[in-house]
């Protein structure tokens, strides 16, 4: 389990769905702000943001190299999109003025300590973080819970930055992910998310969903996820290297109902439902008589059959207990068998 404030996230609590800021405000802390209150009008428990300082998270090479989502370079794309230090404080005090969980990543290790210094309470690790194991060792040694995605990590460098949050007695949280954006079906491997469950039995499982509507989140929660992750949009007709793989508001609140269901579905089980009793009376069968019974006769598959509804005194399951008793008196064709009937 992990606790931010009075919510508390895991096996056996309703999936936190996490609205997912990134870079769609594109460095504007006005439509940062705008994006916030789409998300909480709709619903919205969790917001993350990141928290970028270029020159911290990129080194020179940084201007060569181009994502797969943009014809800028990575550097470009995060210098023109990210907000400055001042506007994430205006930004997370925002957020957590309307009582929702601010939940944010770092891309450096300045990063980390501004959020630690600014009284995060809990912190996401990005997929291109995961295996960073200097900046996990950092962020662990505030001992907050962690969010940690393992997008382009094959599973045994998972364990070991697993080990790591586990050294440090840390609550944290795994995340499914694929690392395209947006990321065709094919490539999802939600089977993943099973193995990640199976393997590591200390972490919360959850899903980061990179693909186009909300169909691979819904199942991820189907198979288990507490948390799913998807960024957030006001309008998909925006241009942005995330947008395509956004939900909007009427997305988020799908994902908040299926939330609210699938909880419900799974929350507790009972191998006898009372309330199925309704159904019961005439969906079961009861013993009756195929035809008329003379006093003193043998009961046998001859003259007995079963018939709804279940009211009668022997149920269908209940028809060979039957098998060569006697019968006290008359009995009529098509008649449920009484236990006055017999000896």
């Amino acid at each position: 389990m992990i606790k931010v404030g009075n919510r508390i996230i895991g096996k056996g609590k309703k999936p936190l769905i996490i609205a997912e800021i990134g870079i769609n405000h594109f460095g504007s802390l006005k439509l940062a702000k705008k994006i916030v209150d789409c998300a909480y009008q709709s619903g919205a428990e969790a917001v993350k943001v990141q928290i970028h300082i270029p020159d911290e998270e990129m080194s020179l090479e940084a201007k060569k190299i181009k994502p797969g989502n943009s014809n800028l370079s990575i550097y470009e794309v995060i210098k023109k999109n990210s907000l400055s230090l001042k506007d994430e404080k205006s930004l997370k005090d925002f957020i957590e003025r309307k009582k929702l969980i601010y939940i944010a990543t770092p891309f450096s290790f300045a990063a980390a300590k501004w959020l630690n210094d600014n009284g995060t309470k809990i912190f996401k690790i990005g997929s291109g973080e995961c295996n960073n194991l200097p900046l996990v060792k950092y962020i662990c040694s505030f001992k907050k819970p962690i969010i940690c995605s393992t997008g382009m990590n094959d599973l045994k460098n998972v364990s070991i930055t697993v080990k790591i949050f586990e050294k440090y007695n840390i609550k944290y949280a795994l995340l499914h992910c694929v690392n395209l954006y947006p990321t065709p079906y094919k490539f999802i491997r939600m089977k993943r998310l099973l193995d990640i469950t199976r393997l590591f039995k200390k972490a919360v499982v959850g899903y980061s969903d990179h693909s186009i509507g909300t169909n691979m989140s819904i199942a991820a929660m189907s198979l288990g996820a507490s948390i799913v992750e998807k960024h957030f949009v006001i309008n998909k007709k925006k241009k942005g290297p995330d947008v395509i793989c956004s939900m909007d508001k009427d997305e988020l609140k799908i994902l908040l109902k299926a939330s609210n269901e699938i909880f419900d579905a799974f929350k507790k089980y009972n191998p006898i439902l009372k309330s199925e009793n309704v159904t019961r009376r005439f969906a079961f069968h009861s013993v009756v008589s195929k035809n008329k019974i003379k006093a003193g006769s043998k009961l046998s598959m001859k003259n007995l059959t079963t018939k709804r509804p279940a009211t009668g005194d022997f149920h269908a399951n209940s028809i060979y207990s039957l098998i060569g008793k006697k019968t006290l008196r008359d009995i009529g064709s098509n008649s449920q068998i009484k236990k006055k009937d017999i000896f």
